[in-house]
């Protein structure tokens, strides 16, 4: 069976939603799968100047925090992330560069691995932030399976063949319909794997 880890990172809960979408959408693939959310990094008191970040983080306490063991477990690996000027957020910057270890010994390689993102606005660095992990992907020597246009429903998700991308709006709702979008692109992974796995 294909072991897939989903690691998100969500400050108002966004991610956290496109992350339970692609754990769905394993799970009905017939492959395990393991959801967990990078550390939160950021001070106490900036958490506390947002009420909706504050509540997703108090609400969110269940989810285990992402470790290296959930790296060298998985088979393939979903990433769910906002856009932080364009960039990686440092709270997954910061677990991707903790895991030199497992890269030094050879465990990252042929992880197929996959991502997602979202931003505030339709042009807010959603293709620059997943361009920006899978570079760090490249240097791990994993397999890297983006969405690309394979299927009706990633143009009415708004069409990044990079990975699936949603804008947000201020209260936390999404602009775009992106379900279907994040199932197609988690079980493209697991199919991927599978033939990995197989070989």
């Amino acid at each position: 069976m294909v072991k897939v880890a989903v690691i998100y990172y969500s400050s108002t809960g966004t991610n956290y939603q496109l992350a339970n979408w692609a754990a769905e959408a394993v799970k009905a693939a017939d492959a395990e799968v393991r959801v967990v959310r990078a550390q939160e990094t950021a001070p106490e008191a900036a958490v506390a100047s947002n009420p909706a970040w504050k509540q997703h983080l108090e609400e969110t306490q269940h989810v285990p925090v992402a470790t290296s063991d959930d790296i060298e477990w998985a088979d393939a690996i979903i990433f769910s992330i906002p856009t932080r000027f364009g960039n990686v957020p440092s709270q997954m910057k910061q677990f991707i560069d903790s895991q030199g270890g497992l890269w030094a010994a050879g465990k990252t390689m042929n992880k197929v691995v996959t991502a997602m993102s979202s931003a505030s606005n339709a042009h807010g660095g959603h293709e620059g932030t997943l361009l920006h992990l899978y570079t760090s992907m490249m240097h791990w020597g994993a397999i890297i399976v983006p969405p690309g246009y394979t299927n009706e429903c990633i143009y009415g998700a708004g069409g990044n063949p990079y990975g699936t991308s949603v804008t947000q709006t201020p209260d936390g709702k999404m602009l775009e319909d992106v379900e279907a979008a994040v199932k197609h692109q988690a079980t493209r992974v697991v199919e991927v794997a599978s033939k990995i796995v197989q070989s």
